[in-house]
């Protein structure tokens, strides 16, 4: 075998970096795989390989330099025996060399607990990461970002709505139950098409709820203010509220004030652990035109109120 210095290109002076770098160099030059027409490749890289088994571990190194192993790394004193030749030229084992099988054949960099696997990143990245790409196919299409818009019952029931694509297509999207304002629903090939060939992209729905004035969500309950006349607010009555459900009727009790809350139980937001409320706030109301018997009314009031 010839001179590892010489293999590796590199002067006995060399740094440690210097030689790991010039291995990388040439390994992705010498690999097999890239000189499947070339019948001494695999020589060639075994050559390279059991170079840097001795060049690449400190202690071998200076072993070599020192005359105690020779560029195949057997021992060239006689405490030496037991030693056999490896795959390659390198050696199997024994305590002075310390080598293990390696990759692609050869021998390894074990014996010191030395690390190869950093040596081949960038051979695996730019060889063996090509072949995953191209065992991937080709590239999918490009993906589809549009919009969907529903209604507040909707993002809180749930619902499917239809949307459509710049593709031309119009599609389906379920919609599921307590949906918030700008959840990203993905549609797995439902993109534009490859133009590689590839399957087609994704298509990204962004949910937009509409604003419902009529409520505010609080939790699992919805709020809604509603307006009564004074006569309901004295005397009690009853008033059509909103749910999500349609209008209900709701109960006034005499003597209401604005301000005061009512609850209508399991009118508000669908759960799995049962619906919240409605709660419903009054606002009393008088009328908007003059009215003479109110106003005696109230002053016969006001002038019983001592002061």
């Amino acid at each position: 075998m010839r001179d590892p210095y010489s293999i590796l290109g590199v002067g006995k002076t060399a740094s440690e970096d210097d030689i790991k770098k010039a291995f990388r160099k040439q390994a992705k030059v010498l690999h097999p795989d890239r000189n499947k027409t070339d019948p001494q490749a695999k020589d060639k890289f075994a050559e390279l390989n059991s170079a840097y088994e001795i060049l690449g571990d400190g202690k071998k190194r200076k072993q070599f330099d020192a005359g105690e192993i020779d560029a195949e790394g057997k021992p060239r004193a006689p405490f030496g025996a037991g030693f056999g030749g490896g795959p390659f030229g390198g050696a199997r084992s024994g305590r002075a060399g310390g080598f293990s099988g390696g990759p692609f054949g050869g021998a390894g960099f074990g014996g010191q607990g030395f690390d190869a696997s950093d040596l081949f990143a960038d051979f695996f990245r730019s060889g063996a990461g090509d072949a995953r790409a191209k065992k991937r196919g080709p590239e999918p299409g490009p993906d589809i970002k549009v919009v969907a818009k529903i209604s507040l019952a909707d993002s809180l029931s749930g619902t499917t709505t239809r949307v459509s694509l710049p593709t031309g297509r119009t599609i389906e999207v379920k919609v599921p139950a307590g949906v918030t304002e700008g959840k990203v629903i993905r549609l797995k090939r439902q993109g534009h098409a490859s133009p590689a060939g590839g399957p087609p992209g994704d298509a990204y729905v962004t949910i937009h709820i509409a604003q419902d004035h009529r409520f505010q969500v609080d939790g699992k309950n919805l709020k809604v203010r509603v307006q009564i006349p004074l006569e309901d607010a004295v005397l009690g009555g009853r008033v059509r509220v909103p749910t999500l459900e349609g209008a209900v009727d709701l109960s006034i009790p005499p003597y209401s004030s604005s301000g005061q809350t009512l609850r209508l139980r399991g009118k508000g937001v669908p759960a799995e652990d049962g619906a919240g409320d409605l709660l419903a706030t009054l606002e009393v109301t008088i009328p908007k035109e003059p009215d003479l018997e109110l106003e005696m009314l109230m002053k016969r009031w006001r002038d019983r109120k001592p002061r």
